[in-house]
């Protein structure tokens, strides 16, 4: 443990001590406005981070344990690149950034990234290797570029490696990722409601609703090529990615709480399926840019100021994703959205609001429950 935690002191360390730019890149203390806007939602810049991901929406959360012992969203950044299209990594080269569940380690953590910073989301994880899914070196990392990753620009990724950093040394482990096609709303699940991927993204959405309404890190674990969140198997079993599920408990206020949103999160898609038009399965697009980011790329090339505050520097070389039929047609059932969270957009290349602090009201965090065995069977996909 000692020799760990050592190594892993030295990663965040910039791995060369004679390097001092990596060193200091890595080392950067939280911002000002940062320290201020963690002591304002009453949270400590030691305490335990977790982040989300919508590829769709274009954005990264990242929530932050406060006083109350519940996780809050600390900051929403927009992502400046991604590749591939909706659904899950599946092989090495087919330029998907990946969709599910991950944990970052210290060991993950790279100050000495060829862009800027980064972090190895550990793809493929227990889930990924159960389906023979190939790939490495996915990473959330600076600069605007992506094969397979997530781009965040040299700015956003500089602080959101802070903020990993600075819950490392006050004493988190490993901090969750979870990345999703889109928001897990009624309405994005009406409109991708024929996509090939929906049985996939349904049990993504699971975890999502425990998360949702907890607002505790879900404990993840994988058995029958399945996601099983905050479950406890049988005394002498054990969780097997590739093996049928053994019998499990969920605490029963969990169970209970997340229950009864999927059902009316699922009277509401029947209810919208009816009227919601349907998403193409495949834009053509290779991948998204936010719109702030977009707008910003269009007052480079044509000199047109766009009043758009974008949060971190454009890098000189920029590959935005194709503009095609399917991709205008997607962008189109998302700006028609009015409610759940997706920024507004004046057009897929036009000025944009920025990204808000929070995608909604928070559900109110449920209290420490006691673990309860409650009736399960085995989630199907």
């Amino acid at each position: 443990m000692v020799a760990l935690a050592g190594c892993a002191a030295l990663v965040l360390a910039g791995c060369n001590a004679t390097d001092s730019e990596v060193a200091r890149k890595a080392n950067k203390p939280l911002s000002p406005e940062m320290v201020s806007l963690i002591a304002k939602k009453d949270m400590a810049p030691s305490s335990p981070i977790l982040v989300r991901i919508f590829k769709q929406e274009s954005e990264l959360e990242v929530w932050k344990v406060a006083n109350d012992g519940s996780y809050a969203l600390l900051k929403t950044y927009p992502i400046c690149r991604w590749s591939g299209e909706l659904g899950p990594k599946v092989g090495t080269g087919d330029r998907q950034a990946p969709e599910g569940f991950y944990t970052i380690t210290p060991g993950q953590m790279n100050p000495n990234s060829s862009y800027y910073l980064a972090f190895n989301l550990g793809f493929p994880n227990a889930y990924d290797k159960a389906y023979g899914r190939t790939g490495d070196f996915l990473m959330v990392h600076g600069d605007c570029s992506s094969s397979g990753c997530y781009a965040m620009t040299d700015d956003q990724i500089s602080e959101i490696f802070s903020l990993a950093r600075e819950s490392f040394a006050g004493g988190q482990r490993a901090f969750q990722v979870q990345a999703y096609p889109f928001r897990m709303t009624a309405k994005n699940l009406a409109r991708y409601r024929n996509n090939p991927n929906m049985a996939f993204w349904r049990n993504l959405k699971q975890g999502y609703d425990h998360f949702e309404v907890t607002k505790q890190e879900p404990k993840v674990s994988v058995c029958n090529r399945t996601y099983v969140f905050d479950a406890t198997p049988a005394p002498g079993r054990s969780f097997e990615a590739s093996q049928a599920c053994p019998p499990y408990q969920v605490p029963e206020q969990i169970a209970s709480a997340v229950a009864s949103k999927q059902r009316s999160d699922d009277a509401q898609v029947a209810a919208l399926a009816t009227t919601s038009p349907v998403a193409p399965v495949k834009t053509g697009a290779d991948g998204g840019m936010h719109p702030v980011f977009l707008a910003k790329l269009k007052e480079r090339e044509t000199g047109q100021l766009s009043y758009t505050q974008a949060p971190g520097r454009l890098p000189e070389y920029v590959n935005p994703p194709k503009e095609t039929p399917a991709k205008l047609q997607a962008d189109a059932l998302m700006r028609a959205d009015d409610g759940d969270g997706a920024p507004a957009t004046t057009g897929s290349t036009g000025a944009a609001a920025a990204p808000a602090e929070a995608p909604g009201a928070p559900a109110k965090p449920l209290p420490s429950p006691k673990p309860t065995a409650v009736a399960t069977s085995s989630y199907s996909q």
